[in-house]
Formats: structure tokens, C-alpha cells, sequence
């Protein structure tokens, strides 16, 4: 069995592993490499066998996105550590030594994500993930880093080892053993908040999520659906619904999916007044959808929920109402960020 297994994602995706993946072989030394394709129909897997033989492939039956794309082909991987990586990452020296010194020494930590930075200006953090993540009482994701479209410079103010609720899935290092024990990333998700389920389910098992900034890596984002795309919309806001409809405490789990599906709704008249008219659509879609999901979510609900997932109430409220934009402003005035 291997310490640590790097795996990468493909789904066409030839221009982003010419430019990313020799990043990958050189850091990596100590890693078994794989791509894990995704049916694609141009000619990666093709470029990967004629320009890095070293690498193992996947090959998946089809496009099934990134939740069963990684749950099928991890059956096929043989490691401790699995490190799952999007294509368009770049790694840089030494980023899988101080990973695998803090699985090696905490033996309760079963994810772990490096610090995330914007590859295309390498002083600020990256949208998916930055500095580690965390949710508000109504299940709204936010970052160390990064709140809503507000992304800091990064100044060293998050380099510190420390707790999170959720790492991204751009960079992902997850203990095969808890993988297994979760039962992977839900599949139904397809895209998008996958990551963040699997996070919860995590810590409702007692397991511990942390972020390490000596690790550092550099992220395109959006390489595979543009944060403006209507589909990355519907995704994002059926899937936190159903997240939260198998993660919630029982007696917050009415109060809070009706009270989110207001605010869901606001947010789709905001997207109305400023002509996006597509994105309002997919709101819609996204609540349809899980009115008819929802019943089947309730069936996978665990005995145990942890009450107490969130840091702040309300990161809607503080971020367009207070206006305070950056995680340390919150974390000053709001004593119950978990830092």
C-alpha cells in the first residue's frame, strides 16, 4: 500500500494537464500518481500515456461528475492518504511533507487542506477554499479568506495550523480508512458541495479537519464551470439544501430549511434585478428539485448530528447588512468563530 496517492480528475481537460501536471511529478516524489478520467472524449489520456508513462490511469465508464467520478475511481487506489486534486492546480515544493507529518503525528485528523491561492495573481487567495471553510447557522458556506465575492490578500494572517468545518475539494487529503468509513462523496450531488457533506458527515463520526498553511498549492478556479454558470447555480443551491436536510440537528432541521428557502428565495429576486435571468431560473429549478428529493435525503440522516456546526448565525446578514467583508473584521466582533 502507498503513504499517499495523488489523484487528479480529467474530463477533457488536455490543456490543463500539459500545464499542470508536470507541477504534480515534479513535487510528488513521494506519491503514486494517477489520473482518473472521466470518459473524455479528446485526447488526454492519450498525451498523459505518451508524455508521462509513470502515471497510472482510470478509466471511468463515464462523465459522472466529480462525486462518483472520485468514488469509482478510488476503488482502484491502494493508499493511506488519498490526495485529490483538481487539474488545474499547481503544487509547489515540499506541499505533501507537512500533510502527511500532521496525519502521521494527529491521529484524529482525517482532512486536511493546504492553503489556496489564485494562480493567476499569486498573492491572493483562491475563491474554492482559500484559508479553510466553515457554514453559518443556515448552511452558507464561507472561507478564512474568502466571503462571498470578496477574496483577501494573503498576508500571512491565516498561517496558522488550525480547525475547520470543511477543506475544499480543489485540494483534498482525506485518510483512506474515513473515506471508506463515510462511504465516499454522495453522489447524487454530481458537483459542487460535495466536499462540504462529506466534511459534515466527518465530524458528526468525531473525526477532526484541519487546514495547513505550510502546504501551499495555486488554483485556476472555475476551469470546469464558470463561477457565473447557471448549472454551478442550480448545483449550489440544491445540493445545500440536501446537505442540510441529512446534516441538521433534528430539532433545527424545520426552522432552518424554511428559513434558508426564504433566503434562497431572495437571492433569486436579487439575481432578477440584475438581469440574470437564467440564474433565478436555476434557483427555482434547484427548489423543485430537492421538493423532490427531499424524501429520499431524510432516509440517510445518521443517529447523530453535532449542534453545534456553525461559527456565525448569520454570514448573509453580517456580510450585506454590517458589511463586514473580511473573516478577521467577523471573527473580532463575533466571539464565536472556532479559530
Amino acid at each position: 500500500m502507498d503513504k499517499i496517492a495523488v489523484v487528479i480528475l480529467n474530463w477533457n481537460g488536455i490543456k490543463l494537464l500539459e500545464q499542470f501536471l508536470p507541477s504534480v511529478i515534479q513535487f510528488s516524489s513521494d506519491a503514486a500518481i494517477y489520473v482518473a478520467d472521466n470518459a473524455s472524449t479528446d485526447d488526454s489520456l492519450k498525451f498523459v500515456q505518451q508524455h508521462f508513462p509513470t502515471v497510472k490511469i482510470i478509466k471511468n465508464t463515464g462523465n459522472h461528475g466529480f462525486a462518483r467520478g472520485y468514488n469509482d475511481a478510488l476503488k482502484e487506489v491502494n493508499a493511506e492518504i488519498y490526495a485529490l486534486v483538481n487539474s488545474d492546480i499547481e503544487v509547489t515544493e515540499n506541499w505533501l511533507k507537512p500533510i502527511i507529518e500532521t496525519f502521521e503525528a494527529e491521529k484524529q485528523t482525517a482532512i486536511i487542506q493546504p492553503k489556496i491561492l489564485d494562480f493567476k495573481n499569486k498573492e491572493y487567495f483562491e475563491y474554492a477554499g482559500a484559508a479553510g471553510g466553515f457554514v453559518d447557522k443556515y448552511g452558507y458556506p464561507f472561507c478564512r479568506g474568502r466571503i462571498f465575492d470578496t477574496i483577501e490578500k494573503d498576508n500571512g494572517q491565516y498561517d496558522d495550523n488550525c480547525e475547520i468545518f470543511w477543506a475544499s475539494g480543489a485540494c483534498f487529503f482525506i485518510r483512506k480508512e474515513v473515506y471508506d468509513e463515510l462511504e465516499g462523496f454522495d453522489e447524487s450531488f454530481f458537483a459542487h458541495q460535495e466536499e462540504i457533506d462529506l466534511c459534515w458527515r466527518a465530524l458528526n463520526e468525531g473525526h477532526i479537519i484541519k487546514y495547513n498553511p505550510k502546504s501551499v498549492v495555486y488554483h485556476i478556479g472555475g476551469a470546469t464551470l464558470q463561477q457565473g454558470n447557471p448549472k454551478k447555480t442550480y448545483l449550489n443551491f440544491r445540493n445545500s439544501l440536501l446537505m442540510l436536510v441529512k446534516n441538521l440537528p433534528k430539532r433545527k432541521l424545520f426552522f432552518i430549511i424554511l428559513f434558508r428557502m426564504i433566503l434562497d428565495g431572495i437571492a433569486g429576486i436579487r439575481f432578477l434585478t440584475q438581469g440574470k435571468f437564467k440564474h433565478t431560473l436555476a434557483v427555482l429549478h434547484a427548489h423543485f428539485s430537492f421538493y423532490y428529493m427531499s424524501a429520499s435525503y431524510l432516509k440517510k440522516r445518521k443517529d447523530f448530528q453535532i449542534e453545534k456546526y456553525y461559527t456565525v448565525k448569520s454570514i448573509v446578514f453580517i456580510y450585506y447588512i454590517k458589511k463586514l467583508t473580511f473573516f478577521k473584521e467577523i471573527f473580532n466582533s463575533n466571539q464565536n468563530i472556532k479559530n
